[in-house]
């Protein structure tokens, strides 16, 4: 087996690893909070000014929620090796069918915001190495830490406050309009912006400091060509796979943003499933977030494996 059907092996077997793990953390999780299944999940159904015990315990004896716990999850377990993600115990529906329309305004938002990343963070960062010491580095750098650290709840309510609210110029919420992506792309980008720029910045000033970059100015090339042709290329390696490892604030921002900008996906989907103790929704939407990060993962170590020659043949 090929470097590349190893890859692809060990990234099946770590997607099949995600699945149990997630979907068993979510039940037991989903297990562990207090207070009565059967009734929330009526209080999502019927509205909470609807729901009393007699409601609760038709839906406790509709759903089999006073089975034993191991044998509901056996029975999760028996479903999901036939691909079988289940069906919402507060809507009825399918949950994959759930999951295909959710799944694709994340993919949307999750996509705008690393292309808006990578128009903006890695440039930034090579900027930054080529003005090393001065002025505009210091603040440049200074900014995307800052930036870096604050949580995206609180950079998408500053975007809210100032955009939709101050100067009306984007709607605050909503999916409908085409304005209507600006805000949760910019809250998601922000954050791996300022880390891709920081992060381009080491690895570009490591390569103008390298022996190779020396030998290419000793060619005569002018410091652009230098650049351009040696340098950003050698730090175009690190920075992708150190992308890889801050998927996970994506996949985090996903849950926070589309609960903020009410985005219909499985982020938003998986905060509704959580309240109403919707326990196949719950799985389901953990499993997908779950799958995403591996998917996104594998496609890091590909470009890595397309950019640096050392990782083909290792």
């Amino acid at each position: 087996m090929g470097g590349v059907g190893r890859a692809l092996a060990g990234r099946l077997l770590q997607a099949v690893g995600v699945a149990l793990l997630v979907g068993i953390l979510c039940f037991l999780l989903a297990e562990a909070l207090p207070g009565d299944q059967a009734f929330r999940i009526a209080a999502a159904r019927y509205g909470e000014d609807m729901v009393n015990g007699i409601a609760a315990d038709a839906v406790r004896a509709e759903l089999g929620l006073d089975r034993p716990a191991w044998a509901r999850l056996g029975a999760w377990l028996f479903d999901i090796a036939r691909l079988d993600l289940g069906v919402s115990l507060v809507s009825g529906e399918s949950v994959f069918e759930e999951l295909v329309h959710q799944l694709g305004a994340t993919i949307g938002l999750s996509l705008a915001a690393l292309a808006l990343t990578a128009l903006v963070g890695p440039p930034l960062g090579v900027v930054f190495a080529v003005r090393a010491g001065k002025p505009s580095d210091a603040v440049g750098t200074a900014a995307a830490a800052a930036l870096r650290a604050l949580p995206s709840f609180a950079v998408g309510i500053a975007l809210m406050v100032v955009f939709a609210s101050w100067l009306a110029i984007v709607p605050a919420a909503g999916y409908d309009q085409p304005q209507s992506w600006l805000l949760p792309t910019a809250t998601l980008a922000l954050g791996l912006a300022a880390t891709s720029s920081i992060v381009s910045r080491h690895a570009t000033l490591a390569a103008l400091r390298s022996s190779q970059i020396a030998f290419a100015r000793t060619k005569g090339l002018d410091e652009f060509d230098v650049v351009r042709r040696h340098a950003v290329r050698n730090a175009a390696a690190p920075v992708v796979a150190y992308l890889g490892v801050q998927l996970v604030y994506l996949v985090e921002g996903v849950v926070v943003v589309e609960s903020l900008f009410a985005w219909p996906g499985i982020g938003h989907a998986l905060v509704h499933a959580v309240i109403s103790r919707d326990i196949p929704m719950l799985q389901g939407t953990a499993l997908a977030m779950g799958l995403l990060f591996v998917l996104l993962n594998a496609g890091v170590d590909f470009a890595c494996r397309a950019i640096d020659p050392r990782v083909r043949h290792a």
